[in-house]
């Protein structure tokens, strides 16, 4: 009869729970870099605006 108490294989439980530890430290590192990068974003949105309403005054001025 086989031994089926034992673990088959080579499954090794605290080699998972080390791997989850690594993900988990690395979570907030990849939400960091997220909000890092959306800042230049977010100047670039708000420059873009800022011109098309800088077009738009002059536009409105010259047909005025």
């Amino acid at each position: 009869m086989a031994n089926t108490e034992g673990p088959q294989g080579n499954y090794d439980p605290a080699g998972s729970t080390q791997m989850f530890r690594a993900f988990v430290d690395e979570a907030p590192q990849g939400r960091q870099q997220a909000a890092a990068s959306s800042g230049p974003r977010i100047g670039l949105i708000v420059g873009i605006v800022l011109a098309v309403a800088i077009v738009a005054a002059v536009a409105w001025l010259a047909l005025k």
